[in-house]
């Protein structure tokens, strides 16, 4: 057998390169790949518009399909993103939710596609687990009542 890798696929209705630019901006060390179009009209979208987009997150293959209105993203598939300090936390949560996304709690939150992240502080696992200090039956509450995760509010 000759595997080669694996590529998660997002549908979208017809926002694909729009959504991909987006990640691509939001997260570090990320670029955009190669873009393909309809080569015919479908009932989704005309010749010429965008069909898929490839792109790398993290350093994990990605691709987004203008499939038509189909489908929808829902919270039964999310993106968890692991931040060292506050400030990323901050960054990348207000920068999905301040463009159209949803605030949600335990540290999730939808963007303006729908699609699900889990924007959370590395020092949440260690509270979690009791460690630095924190005790985690407080910190396992204190989340619980949180939107975004405030590292300072699980002590």
């Amino acid at each position: 057998m000759a595997l080669t890798g694996m590529t998660t696929y997002l549908w979208f209705d017809d926002q694909a390169l729009e959504a991909a630019k987006f990640y691509v901006d939001l997260f570090p060390g990320s670029k955009l790949g190669e873009v393909t179009y309809y080569l015919a009209d479908t009932e989704f979208q005309p010749q010429g518009k965008v069909l898929t987009v490839e792109f790398e997150l993290f350093g994990r293959p990605f691709a987004g399909l203008n499939g038509g209105p189909a489908f929808t993203h829902s919270e039964a598939v999310s993106f968890q993103v692991n931040c060292e300090s506050q400030e990323d936390v901050d960054r990348i949560w207000n920068a999905i939710v301040s463009s159209g996304g949803i605030e949600s709690q335990c540290g999730w939150c939808k963007d303006r596609w729908g699609v699900s992240w889990q924007v959370i502080p590395n020092a949440l696992g260690r509270a979690l687990k009791g460690l630095d200090g924190y005790d985690p039956e407080f910190a396992f509450q204190a989340m619980r009542k949180m939107g975004k995760i405030i590292v300072a509010d699980l002590k």
